[in-house]
């Protein structure tokens, strides 16, 4: 590697990336589903199209590993812990038992009905059945959904990443399973030592950041970030599920009010972003086109066993207890969707040398790129057809703190969006607690000091400052009067001040 070799490698990189930041702006307005297009950059650039070679099903398995996990963390710093909290025990039954239910059911369907072997049906249901978190979180930024079954969805695909990794592992490995009880073992402790360690580090590091004063607002998400890949790593080590800690810890670090909370979360989705067009174009350089129409069958038979028959059959033994209505659970069904998850699992046989695994590979990617092609457009139809929807729901208020260590005290700063209730608002009708004030208001490009009587207009950006004693009170109203009103805390809504 010489310096004229990393200029070509960063041009090259550069230009990948700015296509696929165009791809996107295509993808949002005719509704394809970006993944398909960064797949297309890397088919483009393989060896059937301008005839770079890439072999490496090795360094693609390590590398999208590293890619899902900044993916995971940034889903988990994203996630409202209000939203999931309901729905917790619902997604951890879905992730684990709703995904043996989906893994016996299309591998069933592929033995029986494309021919392959146990084993071969075994690994190939048990990659497909894991839904993806970048194409779940990308779709649920779109869809309007009540806040039940959005909180379900991410959490479901956060957490079944984990058992399914652990599965995909057991049935490539030389040495076979002896007994599914050993297997069931295996996965379980697996899941409780990822599950301790990112609430762990989540816990400790959150109680780290949450009143230092660093020297730069840009340390801040360094360190988040940072936080999230030991708790990865950490769990791996100590042979966890590395993939559940770096969930569970983006979680917990996400709703502890951290200073500059939406700052960290930008960075983080910038970090995904990058981590997903790389992952998706070296993917794509992978497969050779050519070799792709053998597994044309055999992709459209098992998919659609999984869409048709596997995912339904889950949702439904598992969320039936919970009792949930039979629009939910289609819409759930409908929803599951496949991305890089399963394709960068399918190079773990591939890696193992497991026989047929090539052609598991395309078999994996056909799959992936059709039934992705056809769910992703069609959910929000779908989920219009059942009824099911919450145009009215938005996103709860962004506050971003910044602590004032030596004067004791936090400066918030927050914009009105459209739809905000604070909209309308008296500066004295906020009834902030005492020790905090709202000290500057911008509006239209301009700033000034507000009166008492200042109403609140929408698009309005306000400075805020409190003492450190009721820094959470402050946050809790502020939030409060934006989802109910300047009545907030008199007509229902809990504004805990």
């Amino acid at each position: 590697m010489t310096v004229h070799h990393l200029d070509t490698l960063l041009l090259m990189f550069s230009l990948v990336l700015l296509i696929a930041v165009v791809a996107v702006r295509l993808s949002s307005r005719s509704g394809l589903p970006s993944l398909l297009l960064y797949l297309g950059i890397g088919v483009a650039l393989g060896q059937d199209g301008f005839g770079i070679r890439f072999d490496n099903a090795s360094l693609t398995q390590v590398l999208g590993y590293a890619a899902l996990v900044v993916i995971l963390a940034e889903g988990g710093l994203g996630t409202k812990w209000t939203d999931i909290r309901p729905a917790v025990p619902a997604a951890a039954v879905l992730a684990t038992v709703g995904t043996g239910v989906s893994v016996g059911v299309t591998a069933l369907g592929a033995h029986l009905l494309v021919g392959a072997d146990w084993r071969l049906s075994l690994l190939l249901g048990a990659i497909v059945s894991s839904t993806d978190a970048a194409a779940v979180f990308s779709v649920l930024r779109r869809v309007p959904l009540p806040p039940r079954l959005s909180g379900l969805l991410e959490a479901e695909s956060g957490f079944n990443d984990a058992p399914v990794v652990i599965l995909v592992v057991a049935f490539a490995t030389t040495r076979p399973v002896e007994s599914w009880y050993e297997l069931l073992g295996s996965i379980s402790l697996e899941l409780a030592i990822g599950l301790v360690v990112g609430l762990l580090v989540g816990k400790l590091g959150s109680l780290a950041l949450r009143d230092i004063a660093l020297p730069s607002s840009g340390l801040y998400p360094i360190a988040v970030v940072a936080l999230t890949l030991f708790a990865y790593a950490g769990g791996a080590l100590m042979h966890g599920s590395g993939f559940l800690a770096v969930y569970v810890s983006a979680v917990f670090l996400g709703n502890a009010r951290l200073p500059h909370g939406p700052a960290t979360r930008g960075f983080a989705e910038g970090l995904a972003w990058i981590a997903q067009i790389s992952m998706f174009v070296l993917l794509g350089l992978l497969v050779n086109p050519h070799t792709l129409v053998d597994a044309i069958v055999p992709a459209l038979v098992v998919g659609l066993v999984l869409v048709f028959l596997a995912r339904p059959l889950s949702v439904l033994v598992t969320m039936t207890p919970f009792g949930m209505v039979w629009r939910e659970q289609a819409l759930l069904s409908w929803a599951g969707l496949r991305g890089a998850v399963p394709i960068v699992l399918a190079t773990i046989p591939v890696v193992a040398n497991v026989p047929g695994a090539e052609r598991l590979f395309n078999t994996v990617f056909l799959l992936v790129v059709v039934f992705t092609l056809v769910q992703g457009p069609t959910l929000p139809w779908v989920a219009r057809r059942l009824r099911i929807g919450d145009p009215a729901h938005a996103d709860l208020l962004d506050v971003e703190s910044a602590p004032l260590e030596r004067l004791h005290g936090h400066l918030l700063s927050l914009s009105l969006a459209p739809g905000s209730r604070l909209a309308g608002v008296e500066i004295s009708e906020l009834r902030l607690p005492r020790g905090a004030a709202v000290t500057l208001v911008v509006r239209d490009g301009a700033s000034f000091v507000p009166a008492p009587t200042t109403v609140l207009r929408p698009s309005d950006d306000l400075l805020v400052v409190s003492t450190d004693e009721v820094r959470d009170r402050v946050e809790r109203r502020l939030r409060a009067v934006d989802r109910g009103g300047k009545l907030a805390g008199w007509l229902g809504e809990r504004s805990e001040y």
